[in-house]
């Protein structure tokens, strides 16, 4: 029950004029192929693309606790089981879909095995499973071995059509999983993840399934990165093993993740606008562009732990999206007016 003179809040005017305009600029991005180049419909299904990286990997570590650094594993299997798919005589888009269902369903009995980790030890082992999948992937002849592969079915369509087709589906996908995440934290299971996160054993105590809670989480995580890496593959068309299970995915997804807010529902997006220009800017760097990555997160973990916005929700109270309460004091009648 609510304390006197206070009630439980969750929707503002903000926060419903913000998920308002959330949803009209979701419906505003499927007309870009309609009204705007071929290069700008293939950078935001780039930018698209680190979008939903962002997401699943702080539903995981944000809202979970679970620091993954083997989320590459499922961007990779993404990948290749798309590749796969069509190789069989599947419709190369609905290979796409396929794969995304094929990662959730991996993942469920890895679940059974990383989720006995905690802290470092899940990191490790994340890391560990994806190296794994990654080998085993390199010795696969009829997927090209360690020489990659491409999807050769997507030929048969225009250039321009396939590049709208892809560029619809990973708007799609990407609404999806954030609308997903979105909905999750709204329910009584966000609440329970929140916890979890907190304080295992306090929120077992109460009667919250942990390991429960979390395989959730893991499976969601790991079809959101599915899904990434199976639109990765149609956005850029060859793959091989080396790069599409690179940790350099994880290291991105952490980098967008800690510069935009650990833990809140706008902040990836914001991390993943800034990786998308600094990847414009200076992605040809090499080295050196790892490096300015790396050394910017550890500045950004040390100055503002809560990422940008985090900070600027707690400097304002803000809160744009509706996926926590707050409580609000109502004026007494001493204080209120005539």
């Amino acid at each position: 029950m609510n304390e006197p003179g206070t009630k439980i809040q969750r929707w503002t005017p903000v926060s419903s004029s913000f998920t308002s305009g959330f949803g009209l600029l979701i419906v505003a991005l499927a007309f870009v192929p309609v009204v705007m180049g071929a290069s700008i419909v293939q950078d935001l299904t780039t930018l698209l693309i680190l979008v939903l990286m962002a997401v699943m990997w702080n539903a995981l570590a944000g809202y979970g606790g679970l620091v993954s650094v083997g989320q590459q594993a499922y961007i990779g299997l993404g990948a290749y089981a798309t590749v796969w798919f069509a190789l069989q005589g599947v419709n190369p888009y609905w290979g796409m879909v396929l794969a995304t269902v094929f990662c959730a369903l991996v993942s469920v009995p890895l679940s059974f095995i990383v989720l006995r980790f905690r802290g470092a030890q899940f990191a490790i082992g994340t890391w560990v499973v994806a190296e794994a999948i990654g080998i085993y992937v390199s010795f696969d002849n009829q997927l090209g071995a360690g020489t990659g592969t491409s999807l050769s079915q997507l030929d048969s369509y225009a250039s321009t059509t396939r590049e709208h087709i892809t560029y619809w589906l990973t708007l799609g996908m990407t609404a999806f999983f954030v609308l997903l995440v979105f909905a999750l934290l709204r329910s009584r299971l966000g609440a329970s993840l929140q916890a979890i996160r907190d304080d295992e054993e306090a929120a077992a105590s109460v009667g919250v399934s942990v390991l429960g809670g979390k395989r959730i989480l893991f499976i969601l995580a790991s079809a959101g990165c599915g899904a990434a890496g199976a639109m990765t593959v149609a956005n850029i068309l060859f793959i091989e093993p080396t790069s599409i299970f690179s940790v350099n995915y994880s290291a991105f997804m952490i980098f967008m993740v800690l510069v935009g807010g650990l833990g809140t529902f706008e902040g990836p997006i914001i991390g993943a606008i800034i990786l998308y220009f600094i990847q414009k800017q200076f992605g040809n760097d090499g080295t050196w562009y790892l490096i300015g990555l790396g050394s910017s997160a550890i500045v950004f973990a040390l100055l503002f732990p809560r990422g940008l916005w985090g900070m600027l929700e707690e400097r304002t109270g803000l809160r744009f999206m509706p996926v926590g309460y707050r409580v609000k004091r109502s004026a007494s009648p001493h204080e209120a007016g005539p």
